[in-house]
């Protein structure tokens, strides 16, 4: 057996040396890209082999609860869904007010496994869907780059994006959002733009235009492209690039791409009336116009010619921002988002839309979080961009403005560094892929010499082969240190779901917190089926997905008053609490507590927040955010925080029977720990709420609302 081993391994060998140079390259290519592909599906696992199959975070369990429904129900159902459940009295019209793409892609996926007699659960279609993609997306990178650069460029692009922590916050297994797929999205979008560029093809401007509308399909951050590819041709103007083969590759990728994004109906008429769209139809505009200037050019003379050039700039000009001033001025065309106002300026949504200031993952980029989900890229990013100057083409170009421009709104939002991710381990792959081109034909590998005659000394570079040495043993532990540190960071930052807690005890044994499972199965099986839940918007989500039971408000945040209504009921007393829960027909409330266990993602913590969104509208004008700091301006929960903090509503909620529970040894009754404070109001019976269960860990907490009294008796 063992010879027969041998002598198979030997005819391998054998065959393969037969093989052309040309083949042998391909199939390393191929081979490579199949690991990398496999690498960046198995190192998303984490989660999975650690807890379960379970979806993640609070937005996955809409799109997948919305899934689950397009499955079972059908398209037109689906599109035509009516959420009684969602926004408690509102509602909301699901098939207008979502991207599509994701579900779809999913039901497609599904439906497609059933027909070849593959059994499986919807539900882990869901979970393993951004694991999939991740690999598409190596794959999609590697073609990306190669454009730019060529195929060693590629795959070193393509090895970098599979394991980039950037990007695996998003894709992680049981992380069942948009970005899951868009990311393959975009930068499908933006190969399929530089062959079109390249090739002035309408074949790959037509395949460029359709993967657009993927991406519109599945996520909101469109808007990047649709403004980047137009900066991208403006770009080519200035720089007197501008050819037949950017115009056609425009002209159809904006006309086919803008029909085709008007299809879905959350987006609608936004591409032709919106501000946000306004700079993709001037340069389509622009691009007319340059195509024509250039036709009348050959057939004037040339005073002809700039007699002619002038007074169309004047009456073009004007009359271009006399009509887009008047559309502006009646609402043809809407004015700039707040969340577009926030990427300009930082500071806009603190201090006008604190419901957009709110959430953690639009805070602006921090230094630290810039090397943690990035590493090594952050020093090849200036690199590759170097290269690219270096040798500028029209794809070059696009890829520093694409770099450049992520690089500024990643440090704006937190949540934009997924866009930031691809463009590094791009650049990063020309950088690392260029560097190795130039040293490694410096090295002088042992056992190869040359005759004197042929051997030719550089005096001017004396130790160039032990400079090429270093170098490229610095960039492989370089390397290596990156993989390492990727894999440390997905393992220990975005592997946790935060459905199901985990901690570390101090014998190094873990323990589960199941305590959110625990409530919602709890509300499904022992409340009214038409009980209606108040919660912070964080939760709604997961309460309709997993409890089925009709909340307020969740987390799409459209209704910033209806979401105010509930952060003024948080912030009150009892009694004016009372008043407002029962203006909303509430039935139970629920709230998340972290002081017995330490979670310090809790209401408290968030409490600031609620008062702010409470007293941002006119129903909440006597809720003033100073009210609940100490007079040195502190936010305490302690006997010396501000008493209209220690009888508010969420307060009472969180410590009602706290005071009476010993925490940590060696601390007083109702020792806080994630606020390190002992609870300054313990003593208090609630007057308007009954406790109707709390977890075993008190991480969620779910009161009933009292029924008005009998005034009979």
């Amino acid at each position: 057996m063992a010879t027969t081993g041998v002598q198979f391994v030997d005819n391998v060998i054998l065959s393969f040396n037969r093989i052309s140079n040309e083949k042998k390259e391909t199939f390393l290519k191929l081979l490579i890209l199949s690991i990398t592909a496999i690498l960046s599906f198995s190192t998303r696992l984490f989660a999975v082999l650690r807890f379960e199959s379970v979806i993640h975070e609070f937005d996955p369990y809409f799109n997948f609860r919305t899934t689950r429904f397009l499955t079972e129900e059908g398209f037109y159902n689906f599109h035509n869904w009516f959420d009684d459940r969602a926004w408690y009295p509102l509602g909301r019209i699901i098939g207008g007010t979502i991207y599509p793409g994701l579900m779809l892609t999913s039901a497609v996926l599904y439906g497609v496994m059933h027909v070849i007699n593959v059994t499986i659960d919807i539900r882990n279609v869901c979970v393993f869907l951004a694991p999939l993609f991740s690999s598409l997306t190596t794959i999609v990178t590697y073609h990306l780059a190669k454009e730019l650069k060529g195929p060693g460029a590629g795959l070193v692009a393509a090895s970098m994006i599979a394991i980039v922590p950037g990007y695996i916050s998003r894709s992680v297994a049981g992380s069942y959002d948009n970005e899951g797929i868009a990311i393959f999205c975009m930068l499908l979008t933006y190969y399929m733009w530089v062959k079109s560029v390249k090739t002035g093809s309408i074949f790959w401007s037509t395949l460029c235009a359709l993967a657009y509308f993927y991406m519109v399909s599945s996520w909101g951050g469109y808007v990047f492209l649709i403004n980047l590819i137009p900066m991208h041709v403006l770009a080519l103007m200035l720089t007197g690039r501008f050819s037949h083969r950017v115009y056609i590759a425009y002209s159809t990728v904006y006309c086919l791409g803008t029909i085709l994004s008007m299809q879905i109906p959350f987006v609608g008429f936004q591409p032709v009336q919106s501000s946000e769209h306004m700079a993709a139809f001037g340069v389509f505009g622009l691009c007319q116009i340059y195509a024509f200037v250039d036709y009348v050019r050959s057939q004037l003379t040339q005073k002809q010619f700039e007699f002619l050039l002038r007074t169309l700039v004047i009456t073009m000009g004007t009359l271009v921002l006399a009509v887009g001033g008047v559309l502006t001025a009646t609402g043809k065309i809407s004015p700039w988002t707040g969340r577009f106002y926030s990427l300009l300026d930082p500071s806009y949504a603190k201090n006008n839309i604190p419901i957009i200031a709110s959430v953690s993952e639009h805070q602006p980029t921090t230094w630290s979080s810039f090397y943690f989900d990035l590493q090594l890229l952050v020093f090849m990013f200036p690199v590759g961009l170097y290269y690219c100057f270096s040798s500028l083409t029209d794809a070059n170009i696009f890829v520093i403005l694409y770099g450049v421009t992520s690089v500024y709104f990643a440090g704006v939002m937190v949540r934009l560094m997924l866009v930031l991710a691809p463009v590094m381990c791009l650049l990063g792959g020309i950088a690392v892929s260029s560097l190795l081109s130039v040293y490694m034909k410096n090295v002088e590998l042992w056992g190869y010499s040359k005759s004197k005659k042929q051997k030719k000394v550089d005096h001017s570079y004396p130790i160039k082969n032990e400079v090429a040495m270093f170098v490229i043993f610095m960039l492989t532990l370089f390397l290596v240190y990156y993989t390492f540190h990727c894999t440390w960071v997905t393992s220990e930052a975005y592997s946790s779901p935060s459905i199901v807690l985990a901690a570390t005890q101090h014998d190094g044994s873990r323990i589960i917190f199941d305590d959110f499972r625990e409530a919602y199965y709890w509300l499904r099986q022992n409340t009214p089926e038409d009980a209606k839940v108040m919660s912070w918007w964080d939760y709604g989500y997961q309460i309709t997905a997993m409890a089925n039971r009709t909340i307020l408000v969740d987390n799409n945040t459209w209704n910033n008053t209806h979401i105010s209504r509930v952060g003024q009921a948080m912030s009150s007393p009892e009694e004016h609490a009372y008043e407002i829960m029962r203006e909303l027909d509430v039935s139970y409330v629920l709230v998340i507590f972290g002081g017995m266990t330490g979670y310090a993602s809790d209401d408290i913590n968030k409490f600031l927040w609620m008062v702010r969104i409470g007293g941002s509208t006119k129903e909440g004008e006597h809720i003033k955010e100073n009210d609940y700091y100490t007079p040195q301006g502190e936010f305490r929960v302690d006997k010396e925080g501000s008493p209209i903090l220690l009888n508010c509503l969420m307060y009472k909620m969180c410590y009602y029977r706290f005071g009476e529970v010993y925490t940590e040894q060696g601390r007083p009754t109702g020792y806080d720990r994630v606020r390190n404070a002992e609870i300054g109001n313990k003593d208090f019976e609630l007057d308007v709420l009954e406790e109707a269960y709390t977890t075993e860990h008190w991480i969620v907490r779910i009161y009933k609302v009292k029924d008005l009294e009998n005034r009979g008796n």
